[in-house]
């Protein structure tokens, strides 16, 4: 479009004096100019909330430069955190501004649930409770019962009903189920949380064992709770050497390592970074929230059994070895791994036209099966406590 619109002003000044052929070709490039205008994409509301903390200053340029929902989707962009937090989140408002990003088309900094959720498309929920010193896990959960009742409220209330809703702030598969309860108008299937941080973390990990890059693994697997009784599962996972993919299994020849300091690296990165930086995940976690959103908004990549080649590939039946798939925290209903319904619970899953499957038909073996198990376990227990403080919130 812009090619042509060159042309014609080309055409425009180097016109012979011809007051016909001038006015066509002026007429031509207002039709066009007018029709690019009617085929921009609208607005999308945007909501972060924790927005003036670190995970939010990471991730918040990768949204208003198109990185996560493209670079042709202009954003309406709302932050909101707590009133003591508001001064912290006029200074992220400023750099916002600052960086004169073209796809921003509004940016509100709020501490009012009201302005935050309404009309929504997306909802990032980083914020929460943290879990401080000598604070029991009870304690820890029924702080962000409170908060997270509220936000399923307010998304109730507010938001639109297809408004996808992403959580962040731990425990975030509890949280997750939380908000979905608590906004019982709008499909549970569109509450997700993120485990994604899990999943690179897992991919980083077997390619630095390998030598080779993280974009050259794929369908590693984050079942159950986004905690330390996660399963890291490579089992069904590739990787590509000398431009052959092979099971990670077979590549690596070691299994007392992947089955041992693998999985306790993954479970644990997000303790060590803390000790290392003293301070939590930041980078890492705003570079998942995007990777998580962006699978959401384009659909996860389709391939033939290379990590190149795209393909379409039909989902309504999903069991495909040959597409690529990720991890993220689902509701659990109807799935065929014996996970209990009625958890937020990390899968494999593919995702098309903003739906997501799950991927059905991966032989589980006993010691996969037991570390699942172990995982769903802690997430009943979680949701029974929760829904005690629910009930009562």
């Amino acid at each position: 479009m812009t090619t042509l619109l060159v042309v014609l002003n080309v055409l425009y000044l180097s016109t012979p004096e011809n007051a016909g052929q001038i006015s066509a070709v002026k007429l031509l490039q207002q039709q066009i100019q007018q029709s690019w205008k009617d085929t921009e994409s609208e607005p999308i509301r945007v909501l972060v909330t924790g927005a003036a903390g670190q995970i939010a200053y990471s991730l918040l340029y990768s949204i208003g430069n198109g990185s996560v929902f493209g670079k042709d989707q202009p954003i309406i962009l709302v932050l909101l955190d707590i009133t003591p937090m508001m001064g912290v989140l006029d200074g992220v408002l400023m750099e916002l501004q600052d960086c004169a990003l073209p796809l921003l088309k509004d940016i509100i900094a709020t501490d009012k649930e009201e302005v935050a959720f309404k009309d929504l498309d997306v909802a990032v929920l980083v914020g929460s409770m943290p879990r401080r010193e000598g604070m029991e896990r009870k304690d820890l959960l029924k702080a962000n019962v409170k908060i997270f009742k509220a936000q399923g409220a307010a998304l109730e209330k507010y938001a639109k009903k297809s408004v996808k809703v992403i959580v962040v702030g731990n425990p975030a598969n509890t949280n997750c189920l939380t908000a979905s309860k608590s906004a019982p108008s709008i499909p549970k299937e569109n509450f997700s949380c993120l485990t994604r941080l899990d999943h690179n973390r897992a991919k980083s990990q077997i390619a630095l064992k390998l030598g080779v890059t993280a974009d050259d693994v794929k369908n590693v697997i984050i079942w159950g709770n986004h905690s330390s009784t996660q399963y890291p599962d490579v089992n069904h996972a590739k990787v590509k050497l000398q431009g052959k993919e092979v099971g990670v299994y077979e590549a690596l020849k070691d299994d007392s390592w992947l089955k041992g300091e693998f999985i306790t690296t993954v479970q644990q990165r997000g303790a060590a970074v803390i000790k290392a930086r003293k301070l939590s995940s930041a980078m890492s976690a705003a570079k998942a929230i995007s990777d998580h959103i962006r699978d959401i908004w384009f659909g996860t990549p389709e391939f033939d059994g290379s990590l190149c080649k795209p393909i379409p590939v039909v989902h309504d039946s999903v069991n495909l070895f040959q597409g690529e798939f990720v991890s993220m925290g689902v509701i659990s209903d109807g799935n065929s791994y014996g996970v209990p319904d009625d958890l937020l619970y990390s899968f494999p899953v593919v995702i098309k036209n903003k739906s997501w499957k799950f991927v059905e038909g991966l032989p589980i073996n006993d010691f996969s099966r037991e570390k699942m198990d172990l995982t769903a376990k802690e997430l009943a227990e979680e949701k029974e406590t929760a829904f005690e403080f629910l009930s009562s919130a």
